[in-house]
């Protein structure tokens, strides 16, 4: 009898590992897998519209701007992913790169070595920032939407002294190695953030920032310092804010103080299109620029699609939060049958 009964079970023991790893790595990866496949469809309909209106397929000028009108938002997505994966929330990221966009108009101006110290001092800034957040977040026990919201106005208030007037001038070398008009560097960018996310995930800031998200306490049983983790994380994103402003200041080669009012919303929705959940714990910062992705791309086929600018923003809010639900309840229902 039993003997019967073995060769099922050999079967068994054989694929049970492999289906576990395998349930394993979807449960992992099934935001970035969902967001991946929505920005194909999004740029199959994109393509498909283009043709109908231009008859012709979109070539390497609608690839590059779209790519570098894009990057301000991943990186935007990427500071506020770094936050929410503590169960935090970063409102100030728009005011974080009004700021760094307005000091690069002023700054970035002179020689290959002036512009070099600027361009880390602006990153200095963002970091900055970063950590005001953190601190009133981590050592104030402050709530984060109240501290962030507070701290959104300041840095908006310090953009338009800086610059009270859109100005400046971005000299065309920067906007070259960062935004190149001609060419989609732009590009690049996305490997070298898959890169080092993947490297980021396994450091012990990675899995810490990931361990407080899942439960913060646990974490601090086991010897992660709750507070410097939550800091760090504020100033990483504080940085990749920076990095979205200088990238916008390039792509537009000049400033102006109240652009980045527009990327404290849709840092939150790159983010969550990105499979970051809003409970923490969970998602990528590879996803989130995806999610930056998509969101352009709904943009682009709005237009194309001939809808009017009046109704533009209620269309794009609702595959949006159309996108967002479906994600969610996709997500649920892949992990439930792990």
């Amino acid at each position: 009898m039993s003997s019967s009964h073995s060769p099922p079970e050999t079967v068994l023991a054989a694929s049970g590992p492999r289906r576990s790893r395998f349930s394993h790595f979807l449960v992992q990866n099934v935001g970035l897998a969902l967001v991946v496949a929505l920005l194909i469809a999004c740029i199959i309909l994109y393509c498909v519209l283009y043709l109908v209106t231009q008859h012709r397929l979109p070539g390497g000028f609608e690839l590059t701007s779209t790519l570098n009108n894009t990057m301000p938002l991943a990186f935007a997505g990427i500071a506020q992913s770094l936050v929410v994966l503590t169960r935090g929330i970063d409102l100030s990221v728009g005011g974080v790169i009004d700021l760094t966009n307005a000091m690069a108009a002023l700054t970035l101006n002179g020689g290959p070595v002036q512009t070099t110290l600027w361009t880390a001092a602006i990153l200095g800034v963002g970091v900055l920032c970063g950590l005001l957040n953190g601190v009133l977040v981590a050592v104030g026990r402050l709530q984060p939407i109240l501290v962030t919201l507070a701290t959104l106005s300041i840095f908006q208030g310090i953009a338009i002294k800086v610059l009270p007037q859109p100005g400046g001038a971005v000299p065309a070398g920067f906007t070259n190695v960062l935004a190149n008009p001609n060419w989609p560097v732009s590009l690049l960018y996305i490997p070298l953030i898959g890169l080092i996310w993947a490297v980021f995930r396994r450091t012990r800031l990675g899995v810490s920032v990931f361990a407080i998200g899942n439960d913060a306490m646990a974490a601090s049983s086991h010897g992660i310092s709750v507070k410097r983790t939550v800091i760090l994380a504020y100033m990483l994103g504080g940085f990749a804010s920076a990095c979205g402003g200088l990238i916008l200041a390039a792509t537009s080669t000049a400033g102006d103080a109240t652009t980045g009012n527009t990327y404290t919303l849709t840092s939150i929705v790159a983010a969550v299109l990105g499979g970051v959940s809003l409970f923490g714990g969970r998602g990528s910062g590879l996803g989130a620029v995806f999610g930056a992705f998509v969101t352009t791309m709904v943009v682009n086929i709005l237009f194309f699609a001939h809808i009017d600018p009046l109704y533009q923003t209620f269309y794009e809010g609702l595959f949006l939060l159309a996108a967002v639900v479906a994600a969610n309840v996709i997500g649920q229902i892949v992990r439930r049958r792990r």
